[in-house]
């Protein structure tokens, strides 16, 4: 079984389709948080994950952007509204006799903690229970075993990560059956 992950998409409905024709054929579609962005919603963006039937969580932006006071008349989006709001917090499962586990930033707590590669909590993610652990949040892709998990992180679908050469989107494959991933840039 293969996954298809994008995360951090933060309304970029663009770079999604480009992502979705990258990655080629996977069995499942997974958006590891932030699909928008906290002051502002994006129809397309949420339809194409729905569209295309991601198993998606709720990331910072979705939480910052749920949590504003509503106001006014119902619009014109409020399906794909509630649609989002409804997606959890985080997702556990298992594919092809793998256990995973996807949260958008740690897999210990409800935080919003940045935890690159590089940082001393990292090694974290081996003690959170699961074969395979997908998050986002950082905008750092990374494909790497940690103890006796493989951890993935696809990066920033949306925005990108910094790079001399400007900002590089990215997404990932995960093969559930080898338990190795791939990170595909989009720039």
């Amino acid at each position: 079984m293969k996954l298809g992950i994008v995360s951090d998409i933060h309304c970029q409905y663009e770079a999604l389709l480009s992502a979705l024709e990258a990655m080629g054929p996977v069995d499942r579609l997974i958006c590891a948080g932030d699909a928008i962005d906290q002051t502002r919603f994006c129809a397309r963006t949420v339809g194409i994950l729905r569209e295309h039937g991601f198993a998606a969580i709720r990331g910072n932006h979705e939480a910052a952007y749920f949590a504003r006071p509503v106001s006014g008349e119902p619009g014109p989006h409020d399906e794909l509204s509630d649609w989002l709001r409804t997606r959890p917090a985080d997702l556990s499962f298992m594919a092809s006799g793998a256990s995973v586990r996807v949260v958008h930033a740690t897999a210990w707590d409800d935080s919003f903690d940045y935890v690159p590669p590089s940082h001393r909590a990292f090694g974290r993610f081996a003690d959170c229970g699961a074969d395979i652990v997908i998050y986002g949040h950082t905008h750092v892709p990374v494909a790497q075993r940690v103890g006796e998990a493989l951890v993935v992180n696809p990066g920033s679908t949306g925005e990108g990560r910094p790079d001399p050469a400007g900002f590089i989107r990215s997404c990932a494959v995960v093969d559930c059956v080898e338990r190795m991933a791939r990170i595909i840039d989009l720039d």
